[in-house]
């Protein structure tokens, strides 16, 4: 099945890119008096253009499964999977190499990778990842579909995180939204939200995972679960977290996740990790990457 951008998505993309420019000047009310770290505060106020934007989009996250192959038991149909990360050279936080690679499925081979260098003209704050680093991973998704239509991703693994988030709108649902596709994030860290923390009771749930594919709910104070966090390998007891980016269900993407993950990470970030940070070695070898 030939997958598509969703048809929209130049419109969103161009204001999002627009956005981004203007970063800097922007009026964000969310931000602490005094606020030099990037820190933002959970409740925002309505005159927050980056967090109307935010909530605009949340709404058009699909939480469920949308495709056949999400309800086999085998994933039967699915045969790309997507990952994107962004490496930086290390001292610099403006130039990084975005990268976009598609692996076959179930094998984890790879069919396609994209190295391009990018700079990010937005600066970093917590909670806005996504108008700093999405139109980027984007512009990857679209030269592959003029490029290589036929290898479009059918689902996008993310590193970073989609529904555990401030707002419940994170990197992975950005990115989800933006292109249409099924889109999952994996986060390494613990983002500490909504009532979630690294407590003695969070610990304990960690010591709890046996063996890969083990799992507990990310619960929000409101009750609401927000996402999992998973044992993906029976190489480590570290966790990673998993959270709905779009057009998939919660219990789908910790299924899918354990699926693509011969290591902690799963597959298509870890070569998405990799091959950027090879691709900085290669160009800019005289600086530590």
């Amino acid at each position: 099945m030939a997958y598509a951008l969703c048809s929209w998505d130049r419109r969103v993309f161009l204001v999002l890119k627009e956005v981004q420019r203007a970063f800097t000047n922007v009026h964000c009310s969310c931000r602490r008096a005094g606020e030099a770290v990037g820190e933002v505060s959970v409740l925002c106020s309505s005159d927050c253009s980056l967090c109307s934007e935010q909530a605009r989009l949340r709404q058009q996250v699909v939480e469920e499964d949308t495709e056949d192959w999400q309800r086999s038991p085998d994933f039967s149909g699915l045969e790309r999977v997507g990952g994107v990360d962004l490496s930086f050279i290390k001292g610099d936080d403006v130039n990084a190499c975005a990268q976009l690679v598609v692996l076959s499925y179930p094998d984890l081979e790879l069919l396609y990778e994209d190295s391009h260098m990018v700079t990010l003209t937005a600066p970093y704050i917590a909670g806005f990842l996504a108008f700093r680093e999405t139109p980027f991973l984007l512009e990857a998704l679209q030269r592959l579909e003029r490029n290589q239509p036929e290898l479009l991703p059918q689902v996008v693994f993310v590193d970073g995180n989609g529904l555990f988030h401030y707002r419940e709108f994170g990197l992975a649902c950005h990115l989800g939204v933006l292109s249409g596709l099924p889109s999952v994030g994996v986060a390494k860290n613990l983002l500490q939200v909504q009532g979630v923390d690294k407590s003695e009771a969070h610990q304990s749930q960690i010591a709890a995972l046996q063996k890969g594919g083990d799992s507990f709910p990310l619960t929000a104070a409101s009750g609401k679960v927000l996402g999992k966090a998973l044992r993906s390998s029976n190489k480590s007891s570290k966790p990673v977290y998993v959270s709905v980016g779009h057009k998939i269900c919660l219990d789908t993407a910790v299924r899918l996740t354990h699926s693509c993950c011969r290591y902690r990470v799963p597959e298509p970030i870890r070569q998405a990790d990799c091959r950027s940070r090879e691709y900085l070695r290669i160009h800019f070898p005289a600086v530590d990457t």
